[in-house]
């Protein structure tokens, strides 16, 4: 089964100061079609104007991963974290009992573009914490764990039954994915355009998968993809 979500689809509002497009449905966007996928909840396409940002504000019982695609975002939460995510680099927060934080551009003069990535926890009420990985560097035509459920293979841990691979793609190159029984995959096309299983897919395109036993990712250009295994 293949389900496939175009990005001229997604929901999308320019606020100015911030323009985004919502894969699921996300605060003032609601589809009832699209409230996420498994555990997948969220993603968010941002693109932050220079010196702008997300003031403090609250969050509890979610997962929440953001990778940062151009620019930097300049992070502050309340267990005392504090950094520059630049361009390449994946940071996570377990909101579990409550976390505050905020995200701003810092730079005067470029935008900041980043996945924003919510994912449901197995469980409520966890202590909140933080992690960051950098894949800035990461070979290309390559598919690197950046989170799992244990943590295995340097990835980030995360109270979810799901994996979060991503790879960087030149045109021509091809990466494979097992799909293991009762799993389903969510791939999302943050830049370029690929062929998964036969389809074509684009920039903010994406295709939820299940009962395949693998998925093929050839690009013709370009790109980067995040892939989500999930329970």
């Amino acid at each position: 089964m293949k389900i496939i979500r175009r990005s001229a689809e997604r929901g999308h509002f320019n606020h100015g100061w911030l323009d985004t497009y919502h894969t699921f449905s996300f605060a003032d966007y609601y589809d009832p079609q699209w409230l996420g996928f498994r555990s997948l909840r969220v993603i968010n396409d941002d693109l932050i104007m220079p010196g702008m940002g997300f003031g403090t504000h609250p969050h509890r019982d979610m997962e929440i991963i953001s990778y940062v695609l151009s620019g930097a975002l300049q992070h502050r939460d309340s267990m005392g974290n504090g950094r520059v995510i630049r361009a390449g680099e994946f940071q996570y927060m377990a909101a579990g009992t409550g976390v505050q934080h905020s995200e701003f551009n810092p730079a005067p003069d470029e935008a900041t573009r980043l996945l924003q990535i919510w994912i449901r926890p197995d469980q409520h009420g966890v202590a909140p914490r933080y992690a960051e990985k950098s894949l800035a560097g990461a070979p290309v035509g390559k598919l690197h764990l950046v989170a799992s459920k244990t943590g295995r293979e340097h990835s980030m841990a995360i109270h979810q039954d799901a994996d979060l691979w991503y790879a960087r793609l030149e045109g021509g190159q091809l990466v494979s994915h097992p799909l293991a029984a009762n799993r389903h995959a969510w791939l999302h096309v943050a830049e370029g355009e690929v062929t998964v299983n036969g389809t074509k897919l684009t920039g903010g395109d994406a295709l939820g998968v299940s009962a395949e036993p693998s998925l093929r990712i050839a690009a013709t250009g370009p790109a980067q993809i995040l892939l989500f295994d999930l329970h």
